[in-house]
C-alpha cells in the first residue's frame, strides 16, 4: 500500500506535480501553509515540508522553518523537510527540532522518492552534511550511546562511502548494513534532540548564538527551545 502523503509547499508546481512525479506517493492534501495543514487535519504518513514558505512581509503570521517543524510534529504528523537549503547547521537544526529528515529539491526525483517512502515508513533521512555533524558530535562524547561497531558505520558514512563499501569494509553484508544505519541514524537524531544549541556550539567550535542566528524572533530569544520544542 502506498504511504498517505501531504505536502506543505507555497509553489503551486510541486504541490501538483508532486503526486504525478512520484507515483509511490499516494499524496492525500497538497496546501500552500502549515496553518492550512491543521485545519484540514488528514490522515498522512507523513508530511513533506517546503522549509521556506511564504514572504513574511506578506504573510507575518505563516508558520516557517523551526516553527512549521514543530506545529506539524505537535500535532502528532511525521515531517520530512523538502527544501534547497544547504546550510549544514540549519539542516542539523531541522532534524534536532523533530524532523525526521531532510531531502535537497535538487536531487533526482526517483531518489526524493525513495528518500520519502523510507521517511515514511519509520525511517530517518539525514543528509550527509548532518552525518558529519553528527560524528564531529559522537567523537567529542556529546553523543555517548553507539556502540563500537556503530561508530565505525557511522564514520564510514561520514566519509560518504556508500553501504557497499561500508559493508566491505566491516565484512557484513550490505542489507545487514543497513538495518544497522537505520538504527544509528535514529538514536543519533534522538540524542541530537536532547541537546542545547550551546552545547553543540560548544562541540563544534562555533560562536555563541550561531545556531540560533537562523531563526526569528520568538525561537532565537529562548536559548532552551532545542531541548523542550517550545518558546516564549
Amino acid at each position: 500500500m502506498r504511504p498517505a502523503v501531504a505536502v506543505v509547499d507555497d509553489a503551486s508546481l510541486i504541490r501538483e506535480s508532486l503526486g504525478l512525479l512520484m507515483p509511490g506517493l499516494d499524496v492525500v492534501a497538497a496546501v500552500s501553509t502549515v496553518e492550512d495543514l491543521v485545519r484540514l487535519r488528514p490522515v498522512a504518513d507523513l508530511v513533506v515540508l517546503d522549509l521556506h514558505l511564504a514572504n513574511l512581509e506578506q504573510q507575518p503570521d505563516v508558520r516557517q522553518g523551526i516553527a512549521a517543524i514543530r506545529a506539524l510534529t505537535g500535532c502528532g504528523y511525521r515531517v520530512c523537510v523538502y527544501s534547497q537549503e544547504e546550510r549544514r547547521f540549519v539542516l542539523a537544526a531541522c532534524i534536532a527540532a523533530g524532523a525526521c529528515g531532510v531531502v535537497s529539491k535538487a536531487l533526482p526525483t526517483a531518489r526524493a522518492e525513495q528518500l520519502f517512502l523510507e521517511a515514511a515508513g519509520g525511517g530517518a533521512v539525514v543528509p550527509q552534511p548532518v552525518v558529519g555533524i553528527l560524528e564531529v558530535l559522537v567523537r567529542r562524547d556529546c553523543i555517548t550511546l553507539l556502540s563500537d561497531r556503530q561508530r565505525q558505520i557511522l564514520h564510514g558514512r561520514a566519509r560518504g562511502l556508500s553501504y557497499a563499501q561500508v559493508a566491505k569494509q566491516l565484512f557484513v553484508s550490505e542489507s545487514t548494513l543497513r538495518g544497522y544505519w537505520l538504527d544509528v541514524t535514529r538514536a543519533l537524531t534522538g540524542s541530537l534532540r536532547e541537546l542545547t544549541p550551546g552545547e553543540i556550539e560548544h562541540a563544534l567550535g562555533l560562536a555563541p548564538g550561531d545556531l540560533l542566528e537562523f531563526w526569528p524572533g520568538d525561537v532565537a530569544d529562548d536559548r532552551d527551545w532545542w531541548r523542550t520544542g517550545t518558546s516564549r
